[in-house]
């Protein structure tokens, strides 16, 4: 029997445990042929096994699953036993063994291979921690957490400040990590190196580009600030520009039309003028309906009007404008009343 010593393997691919035999009665032989496969212990019981006839050459062997992590990679009936190993990761690094076993006087044979799943050093966490009582009496830490296979050696590379070796703590964290720490203060600037045979990986803290996406975030921040300010200014300015103009005398001018129903309102002056005098008040009341003003003397009241107050003048001469009497309807367009309070 033969078998490769070590297999390498990067993790997330498939490998072949190689493993073959022979033996000198072999093309007489028509017994079973079992493949038996243990992990880390010679005694271990196998997690892989199959078994096929010698009678014949002929045919599949269903040892072969191409949907289970583990399958043979050959033909038992030519001696091949080698196994294949799909997608393989860390927990499967370790010592195997190979195994055949045959009927009647034949002798069974064992032997051992090694897979070796190999990651390249890449840095999990790099964070600052609250630090319990140390040598250094550092209340904070900046802790670097790497992995890799073979594992990693970690060096820590500071911006400014200069490193003791004491200060530096350092502790497996795992088969396959490593976790290192240096005292922390703030705005200090550290790069965590990861380094193995097979490449190496590094990380600054604080990262550039957490310190962009807080620029940025504050920055989309204060423009949509502005843009609220902006907009509020602009809607309160319209609201300004479409409201009807508010006269300080007693000028009014409206403007209704109805769209829904077979009566229109038609634009409508009016003008209520007071000027006052030692005895009494008069007011001098103009309406007009769509048309310019005609003569003053166009309507004349045959009796003054009195009223208790200038806001009831207003009061009768805009319901006159919009809703006159039957004998006013009839009248000219354009109305001009005399008001005497």
């Amino acid at each position: 029997m033969s078998v490769s010593p070590v297999v390498f393997v990067p993790r997330g691919e498939d490998a072949v445990l190689g493993c073959s035999f022979t033996h000198p009665y072999q093309q007489h032989y028509s017994g079973k042929i079992a493949v038996k496969w243990l992990a880390r212990e010679a005694r271990a019981p196998p997690f892989f096994s199959c078994s096929v006839n010698n009678d014949s050459m002929e045919g599949r062997v269903g040892c072969s699953d191409s949907e289970l992590k583990y399958s043979l990679e050959g033909d038992p009936r030519r001696g091949e036993l080698s196994l294949l190993f799909r997608k393989v990761h860390l927990g499967d690094n370790g010592t195997y063994f190979c195994r055949v076993e045959l009927e009647g006087a034949w002798q069974n044979i064992q032997k051992k291979t090694q897979l070796y799943v190999t990651v390249k050093p890449h840095i999990l966490s790099l964070s600052v921690i609250e630090a319990s009582s140390g040598p250094d009496g550092a209340p904070r830490r900046l802790q670097c957490e790497a992995e890799g296979h073979p594992l990693p050696t970690v060096t820590w590379l500071p911006a400014s400040t200069s490193l003791m070796g004491e200060q530096v703590q350092t502790s497996q964290a795992g088969p396959y990590r490593l976790a290192s720490s240096v005292p922390y203060l703030q705005d200090d600037v550290f790069t965590c190196r990861a380094e193995s045979r097979l490449g190496a990986a590094e990380q600054t803290f604080p990262d550039h580009n957490t310190l962009k996406i807080t620029l940025t975030v504050g920055g989309l921040i204060v423009l949509l600030l502005l843009l609220s300010i902006g907009f509020f200014c602009y809607m309160r300015n319209r609201a300004r520009v479409d409201s009807p103009p508010v006269y300080g005398n007693a000028d009014v001018v409206e403007n209704h039309r109805l769209q829904d129903s077979d009566v229109e309102l038609q634009l409508v002056y009016s003008t209520v003028s007071v000027t006052e005098s030692t005895s009494s008040q008069h007011g001098r009341f103009h309406s007009c309906r769509g048309q310019q003003e005609e003569p003053a003397a166009a309507l004349k009241p045959q009796k003054p009007l009195r009223f208790d107050g200038v806001a009831e003048a207003f009061s009768v001469a805009r319901h006159l404008a919009t809703s006159p009497p039957r004998h006013l309807a009839s009248s000219p367009p354009c109305h001009h009343l005399t008001l005497k309070l």
